[in-house]
């Protein structure tokens, strides 16, 4: 598939699933990392991450086309666009499109380290993102001192459009 053919189909997707025409630009971006496709605020295009096609054939990108086309018709018209929105999620149950695309083979997974702590007097538990100067803060229960306990890594897997 190139970016004529990309052109042509979400074109079709748009005038099939929306009933509406698209206007603007749908091109394959290299340039991708994390994300199977992009809509452009300011310009209105569409972008896709080839590695999709690439992997995943032409249902993983009509997936993702018809994400992306949520996100253009209703910036165009003024409504709630963002994942957020409840427009955007109803619309995008209508057409049938998904929230996350396919994670990409060999894609490296970002981890989160969380910190454990623990109060020395009372047992009380902590868990947070980022360490803490145990000197410095006490227990918010019973205002004993607090000791590190354990660090664990958390694996995010999503792949967000």
């Amino acid at each position: 598939m190139n970016d004529q053919s990309l052109q042509r189909l979400t074109e079709q997707i748009s005038r099939d699933c929306f009933g509406k025409a698209f206007r603007h630009r749908a091109y394959f971006n290299r340039r991708l990392r994390t994300t199977g496709g992009r809509y452009a605020l300011h310009s209105h295009d569409i972008e896709i991450n080839p590695k999709h096609f690439e992997y995943y054939g032409t249902e993983e990108v009509i997936s993702i086309i018809k994400h992306e086309l949520c996100h253009y018709h209703l910036h165009i018209e003024g409504k709630g666009y963002q994942h957020r929105d409840r427009e955007f999620k109803k619309l995008l149950k209508q057409v049938g499109g998904s929230r996350h695309c396919q994670r990409l083979p060999g894609a490296r997974s970002s981890s989160l380290k969380i910190h454990i702590y623990q109060c020395r007097d009372c047992s009380s538990e902590y868990e947070r993102r980022r360490r803490m100067n145990t000197e410095k803060y006490v227990c918010g229960k019973c205002r004993g001192p607090l000791k590190k306990i354990a660090e664990k890594n958390i694996e995010k897997t999503l792949t967000a459009f």
